[in-house]
């Protein structure tokens, strides 16, 4: 038994050091997110419902490229304008797959570090008592080398599992925070525009 909790010290200091690696690009990862795409961007979105009213597909299409939306709700948007000219029931449909898409994309996102959350303090406290074992029995015979070394050993991989896991934590819940606003904001100009198009319809067939 001691063999194997032995053996797994090594790959539980991998896989922490992996994972402090990934807390820290992904934090490098925010940095990058907040200045290029999140800086200065502030959209009125009952706004540009007003302004998707009495528009005909076009004008739509370059408010909404002219306005100061995200790439990919831009794109979803205006995956919705190009058809348009579906059926309400398929356009609904439509509409939802683009949604739930977009939800899917940021789930993947904030999946990463939700799972290094997760992670760091279970293997920070595999890596930590481990060593103990071997520094109980070096206790007992005097070595105190052995006891300090392996004493040092779970520190650090206490301090390790720890970082890691609340600099994933502050992320996720950051962006957390962005995703649900986003979403928020394309369903409400989704559900805007499937009523334009259905108003649309309504006059056509009068």
């Amino acid at each position: 038994m001691h063999t194997i909790s032995s053996g797994l010290l090594v790959p539980a200091i991998a896989i922490l050091l992996l994972l402090l690696a990934v807390s820290v690009i992904e934090l490098g990862g925010l940095l990058v997110e907040v200045l290029t795409e999140r800086r200065k961007r502030k959209v009125n979105v009952p706004e540009l419902v007003e302004f998707f009213q009495g528009k005909d597909a076009g004008a739509i299409m370059s408010g909404i490229e002219s306005s100061g939306l995200f790439r990919r709700q831009k794109a979803a948007l205006g995956e919705l304008i190009k058809h348009g000219s579906l059926p309400a029931a398929s356009l609904q449909a439509l509409a939802r797959k683009l949604l739930a898409g977009e939800e899917l994309h940021y789930a993947r996102i904030t999946n990463r570090t939700d799972l290094v959350a997760r992670l760091g303090p279970m293997l920070g406290l595999m890596a930590t008592l481990i060593p103990l074992g071997p520094g109980m029995i070096a206790l007992g015979q005097g070595d105190t080398k052995t006891l300090a070394e392996s004493l040092l050993t779970a520190f650090d991989a206490t301090v390790t599992g720890l970082a890691a896991a609340g600099v994933a934590y502050a992320v996720s819940r950051l962006r957390k925070r962005w995703y649900e606003g986003y979403l928020s904001s394309l369903e409400a100009l989704m559900e805007s525009l499937l009523e334009v198009f259905a108003r649309e319809r309504r006059i056509e067939e009068q």
